[in-house]
């Protein structure tokens, strides 16, 4: 027992205390400093929206590269300061960080021919970011697999497809990378008709949907620009298929599509426009006449047996 207070009495409870109220401070400046940050990004995300407005650029399309752009710096900046912080607690707990530093440097140095990958990935990721490939919302393709970007970290981009399956990509492996939505979209579309059709009057009904569904309420203000006939593409095997396209914003090109598509075959079927179908013929040759012979001769007798 003795020995235990005269332990105690060997502690500088004066240091001990004066060193927690430090660490205490240390903590508050930490937490107001990234509050404060906070705040500053916000008014950044703000400048470059309304930047991105002035600039004409597509509604969404700047609050998405913003929002990337902030995140990204505000898990940055949140790392920097949480570092910081320890290393400046340790120092007032006492322990000296010149040799933790230099462990840390000589580990860096052997982590870092292990983790090529890894900084590969962050150098690509970071190049990536700082050229605006690909933002958060937009619809990408990434090494052949499309999927809607639902986050853009510092190592690895995450797609969800339309089966609502989720693909992550390190940076460093991305070889391909489609952006379908990069300031607008586009509806291409090939539709066929029979030969016997005129393809002038085709393209008049056609022309004359797209008017239509440009002066609609709902879908006239995703709509870009009138609808793009391009004309007659090709001559398919049972079809004479007319090629067109129309810009829509970005990620609207299925919705429009899909309305004006329903909406031309109705104008079709009113018009009496043909849209064929494969047909096949079976064709049994020379040799088989008689046989076909023998069939439409005995057919009439089974039907009256």
């Amino acid at each position: 027992m003795d020995l235990i207070l005269k332990y105690f009495e060997t502690i500088k409870w004066e240091d001990i205390i004066f060193s927690g109220l430090r660490i205490l401070l240390i903590l508050v400046l930490i937490w107001i400093l990234i509050g404060i940050v906070g705040k500053l990004l916000q008014r950044l995300e703000g400048t470059l929206i309304a930047k991105g407005h002035a600039e004409g650029e597509v509604p969404g399309e700047a609050a998405k590269r913003a929002e990337t752009l902030v995140r990204l710096l505000r898990q940055g900046v949140i790392i920097v300061m949480w570092v910081m912080g320890v290393l400046l607690i340790l120092r007032q707990l006492g322990v000296d960080i010149g040799p933790v530093l230099a462990s840390a440097g000589v580990v860096g140095v052997a982590v870092g021919f292990g983790a090529q990958n890894l900084v590969r990935d962050v150098i690509a990721g970071f190049f990536m970011i700082l050229e605006n490939q690909v933002r958060v919302g937009d619809v990408a393709i990434i090494n052949g697999t499309g999927g809607l970007v639902e986050r853009i970290n510092f190592r690895t981009i995450v797609l969800r497809d339309l089966s609502g399956i989720v693909h992550t990509f390190p940076n460093g492996t991305i070889s391909t990378l489609a952006n379908m939505t990069r300031e607008w979209s586009a509806f291409v579309f090939d539709i066929g008709v029979a030969y016997k059709e005129d393809t002038d009057k085709v393209i008049e009904v056609l022309r004359q949907v797209g008017a239509e569904l440009r002066q609609d309420a709902h879908f006239g203000p995703l709509m870009l620009d009138d609808v793009e006939i391009f004309g007659v593409d090709k001559f398919a095997d049972s079809a004479v298929v007319i090629k067109g396209r129309t810009r829509t914003l970005p990620i609207k090109q299925w919705d429009v599509g899909r309305e004006f598509q329903r909406r031309v075959k109705k104008a079709f079927d009113q018009a009496g426009i043909e849209i064929p179908f494969p047909h096949m013929s079976v064709y049994f040759g020379e040799a088989s006449k008689p046989f076909l012979a023998h069939l439409v001769k005995s057919a009439p007798q089974q039907n009256n047996g």
